[in-house]
């Protein structure tokens, strides 16, 4: 596989194929993951209408005034639902870099199905599963994003089991993982650049996602999406229409013990003489499992002369040392 260039994977043979076209898919599905961590996918069943509601109510949102919106922001100002406003969270840092805030504004919302009495015994916890605030306007954000949420964590869920399939596992292995997942949704803004950045200041910072796959939609701009190459170069990521984005997690890099790749990847600032037109928006679903699914070595990813490269840790602990260095300080 050339590694110049995002492959391309129509995922319509999983839900209608012969066995021989799904083992087909689950291969080129590993040779991606192997070799890039980054996926451009078709033949998601995800209707265009639910992606396209979900975009415009979010951008009536962000529209709204700052002082509106602010309303909409979680009380402790940590906890990944509603609003974050722009130079608020510095991905970067998660990375072990410093550089200044990233410029884009979000909205999270998390789990549809309250979770939080189930993991009661694990107090930290409950800021992963903590209730979603919802806009009171526009009146459709609650309906349009509830609708592009579930779509995703269905899609998420099938491409969990192309995934053990890939690795050679049976195609529920991911199920009793990830079936009370703290998975997010947030809506990213990132407005029109009107003064020059900082030095080294980013749309979003260079960063690998913590979770196990990422989801992502967005509309097109100067100044967006690249993904580190192996080679170390940046690389545009640009679906074609219907098209969405998947990428690993640095938690399936664990589970994979490195043989699957949790890609660095960034959203760069325009050109400054196209900065008028860069206006952008996207909308990611993160598949984070279970607060408590063991993040361990998977059965053929380790052996003799390929000890485990990570040791054992549950899902939310991974994902809470993160999240610690990702405000701004």
């Amino acid at each position: 596989m050339a590694l110049d260039a995002i492959p391309a994977i129509d995922l319509g043979p999983w839900r209608s194929g012969a066995d021989g076209e799904r083992r087909e898919l689950a291969e080129q599905v590993a040779r991606a993951c192997e070799t890039i961590g980054f996926l451009i996918v078709s033949g998601h069943g995800i209707p265009q209408q639910v992606i396209d509601r979900a975009f415009s109510v979010s951008r009536a949102f962000f529209d709204l005034p700052v002082e509106e919106k602010a309303r909409f922001m979680p009380e402790d100002g940590v906890a990944p639902r509603g609003y974050h406003a722009v130079a608020t969270r510095n991905l970067a840092r998660t990375y072990g870099l410093e550089t200044p805030p990233d410029l884009r504004e979000q909205f999270f919302i998390g789990p549809l199905v309250p979770q939080a009495e189930r993991f009661a015994h694990i107090p930290e916890a409950a800021l992963y599963y903590s209730e979603n605030i919802w806009p009171a306007r526009p009146a459709a954000y609650r309906e349009a994003l509830t609708a592009f949420y579930s779509a995703f964590e269905s899609l998420a869920e099938r491409l969990m089991g192309i995934f053990a399939v890939a690795l050679g596992l049976p195609e529920a292995f991911f199920d009793d993982k990830i079936d009370r997942h703290f998975s997010t949704c947030p809506s990213n803004h990132y407005p029109v650049i009107e003064d020059d950045p900082q030095p080294g200041q980013l749309r979003c910072g260079a960063h690998t996602d913590f979770g196990s796959l990422t989801i992502l939609a967005f509309n097109d701009a100067p100044g967006g999406l690249q993904a580190q190459m192996p080679d170390g170069s940046w690389l545009d990521v640009r679906p074609g229409p219907g098209q969405l984005v998947v990428n690993l997690g640095d938690m399936m890099q664990r589970w994979t013990n490195d043989r699957w790749k949790s890609t660095v990847h960034r959203v760069v600032n325009p050109p400054a003489e196209r900065r008028g037109e860069s206006r952008r928006q996207t909308i990611g679903y993160f598949l984070h499992p279970n607060y408590d699914a063991e993040i361990d070595c998977l059965e053929g990813c380790c052996g003799p002369g390929n000890p485990a490269k990570y040791p054992r840790i549950m899902a939310g602990d991974h994902m809470r040392e993160k999240l610690e260095r990702r405000i701004d300080g």
